[in-house]
């Protein structure tokens, strides 16, 4: 019984760091990456589309994004997809494609980024003590003895630990990348 619920619990922490990598990915850096187009949703025949099913999206030259959409009847409305996103980029459109110059970064909006991706960070670990909440509850109703119930909650504690180290490292991973000029 307790081996299942630490298997869940491993889970869904697995689940949590996923979700905050995602997050993660989507703090610009210096660099041009796709993944900074991650939350653009586009008006593709009246439905909100990402904008990765709608279009190719590649990196030319470390700095510049380029789309080019499997429609060219839908170049307008990337365009407008990725001014509406507001993320701080300019789209060109030459009729065929769309370019974006990714900026670099200035030492201030350096510092908004690293504070951005340390709350995200926060709101990982506050995931994972919920997801501990829930597993320690499910220790104390399980029909255990009370020394499995010390041995299960100090087992939920490790993992907790365990995955609020991976999320630290991410963090701290990210913070050098964008620190970096």
């Amino acid at each position: 019984m307790l081996d299942l619920i630490l298997e869940e619990t491993k889970e869904k922490m697995e689940k949590s760091i996923e979700a905050f990598k995602h997050e993660l990915s989507s703090v610009r850096t210096g660099r041009a990456n796709p993944t900074m187009l991650d939350r653009v949703k586009v008006n593709y025949w009246g439905e909100m589309t990402p904008l990765n099913q709608t279009a190719g999206i590649s990196v030319v030259e470390g700095r510049q994004l380029v789309i080019k959409p499997y429609d060219r009847n839908s170049l307008k409305d990337i365009e407008h997809a990725i001014y509406e996103a507001n993320l701080g980029l300019t789209p060109q459109n030459d009729g065929e494609i769309i370019r974006i110059n990714v900026p670099a970064l200035t030492e201030e909006t350096r510092k908004e980024y690293v504070k951005q991706a340390k709350k995200y960070a926060e709101e990982a670990k506050v995931a994972l003590r919920n997801i501990r909440r829930s597993a320690n509850d499910d220790v104390e109703k399980a029909e255990l003895t009370e020394d499995e119930v010390k041995l299960g909650k100090e087992k939920v504690q490790k993992l907790t630990d365990q995955y609020v180290k991976i999320i630290d490292q991410l963090t701290k991973e990210k913070e050098n990348d964008l620190m970096t000029v």
